[in-house]
Formats: C-alpha cells, structure tokens, sequence
C-alpha cells in the first residue's frame, strides 16, 4: 500500500503554473525562468549545513577517505556525475569520489523506478564499497523518502563513516538520522512532482559546491586554475594545460609548452619556472608541499 506524499513541498502544486497548459510557449518559458530564479537563493539559505559538509568532506579526503553520493533517478544521476567529472577536472582517482544509483548502471541511462524502493540493495551497495570510518556517504533524496538513501546512509553509520542527507523537503516532513542535514526548499515544481526540475537544478548546484571546494582546500586549484586537471585526457585538456601554464608564470605559449615537456604535468612545469628548479627539485617539492603550489610559490625564500 503506497503512502500518501501529499504534504511534500515538492509533490505540492504550484500555483504560477496551474494553467501553464494552456499558456503560449513564451510564456511558459518565462513560467519555467522565474521559478529557476529562485533555486539560487534556496540554496544560499542552506550555506551553513553545505558549508559543515564541505569541512567534513575536506577532512576525509585528507586522511585518504572517500566521498560517496547515493541516490535514485535523478538524484542518483546527479551524484554519477559530479563524481565522473572530478577525475579529468582534478586528476583524481576514481575511486575517490564515486557514485552510487538505485538499479545500478542501467539506471543511469534508463528510469527504474522501483528501485529506489530496494533497502536491501543500497545496504549491499555500501558493503561492496567497503565504506569505512575515514570515508564519507552523502544521500540525495529530493523528496525526503527514498528508501535505497536512508538503508545506505543507516548502514555507513553502522560502519563508521560521516554521513550526509540533502532534501528539498523541510526536516518536520520528513527527518533524517545523517551527521550533517542540508535543506535546500525550492518550493513546489512546475509540473507537479517534478523534481528533476528545480530540486535537479539545486541539486547539481551543490554536488558542484562541495566537491569544488573541497578540491581547492586540498590543493586541486592555484589561484582560479585547474592545475591538476588531466592534460592526456583530449586535445582540449592539452590545450588548457598550456593556457594554465601561461597564465601561472606569465610566459609565452612556445615557453609553455617546453615547460610541459620538461615537468610532464602543470604543477610540476609551473614549480619548475617559478622556483628555477628542475624536474626531480621540483616533484620533491611538490611531495614535501603535499601537492599545494601555494605552499611552495608564496613561501619565502631563506
């Protein structure tokens, strides 16, 4: 017997969209915009909660601990891809953040809604994974219900490990038992129950927050530079490492990519240049720094 969702803020109808059946492309347009409008502001009311998850993020990933988004449909989708994306964007392993979806792999590219339903598979989820204490597992559930989220966060606390829940759903609809709870209210979707929509959008909106910042506080960025991003990965990636390497040491595009061909990777080039070492001086340095150029680039000189 399926429960009554009713009282969500996000299964609610929105009262500016009630006739957008009916509504000319325009203005339905403008319907959609000025609803989206407002996620922004949702989610900076949510700054202190985002703001203690990114601190607990930071902190597992330097003890060498893992970030896990768990989800289902979109959801699920969001945190696959924040997680996908963090490799090429900051040249780590791929183990260290990783995305888990209800149903699985196909899930990703197919709905398989009855899957969010399935306790049993998130608890397994989380074992294969062998999530631990130095490890983190953020649950995302738009709506505040999915019961693949609330089995694998219940079972990484089980196991030891920081937990996070993301809702767009107020704590009184629907609670939580995560170390850290952020609310993100972005109010009644357009097209009822939606959630892909403004919950979606706020979502990705905060997936990016976390795992960005929580790259720069470990050194994953100099300045507002990428400088550990992939450059083997395409041409485009080759390209913006050189434009990096300008940009850090003020040379010209020619210098840049003989610094690239000397060091092998950004930081090392940029060390090189910028210290007048070579090659080995600079990867010690770099060792020694823990990977963060401002360490090494804004330390004076004995």
């Amino acid at each position: 017997m399926s429960r009554d969702r009713g009282h969500l803020l996000t299964e609610q109808q929105n009262e500016r969209s009630m006739h957008i059946d009916r509504m000319s492309i325009g203005e339905s347009f403008d319907v959609i915009n000025d609803e989206d409008r407002a996620v922004a502001d949702a989610v900076r009311r949510a700054k202190p909660q985002i703001c203690e998850a990114i601190q607990c993020v930071v902190r597992a990933f330097e003890r060498g601990g893992r970030l896990f988004y768990v989800g289902a449909g979109t959801s699920g989708r969001l945190g696959v891809i924040d997680a996908a994306e963090c490799p090429p964007t900051f040249m780590t392993p791929p183990e260290m953040v990783q995305g888990i979806i209800a149903g699985g792999e196909p899930a990703i590219r197919r709905s398989i809604e009855g899957a969010e339903d399935r306790a049993d598979d998130a608890v397994k989820a989380i074992a294969q994974c062998e999530v631990a204490t130095e490890d983190v597992v953020m649950g995302i559930a738009t709506g505040g219900t999915t019961p693949f989220v609330h089995a694998a966060l219940a079972e990484a606390k089980r196991r030891g490990a920081k937990t996070i829940f993301f809702a767009c759903v107020p704590e009184h609809a629907h609670q939580d038992d995560a170390d850290i709870s952020i609310r993100v209210l972005t109010g009644p979707e357009v097209i009822t129950g939606s959630t892909r929509m403004k919950a979606g959008t706020a979502t990705k909106m905060v997936l990016n927050m976390i795992t960005t910042i929580s790259m720069i506080r470990i050194g994953k960025v100099f300045g507002n530079l990428m400088v550990d991003l992939n450059r083997d990965a395409c041409a485009k990636l080759r390209d913006r490492a050189i434009r990096i390497v300008q940009a850090a040491t003020d040379t010209s595009r020619d210098e840049a990519k003989q610094l690239l061909l000397r060091g092998e990777d950004v930081k090392t080039a940029i060390v090189m240049h910028l210290k007048s070492a070579d090659r080995e001086e600079a990867s010690r340095m770099l060792i020694e720094a823990h990977g963060r150029l401002d360490c090494i680039i804004e330390c004076n000189d004995d």
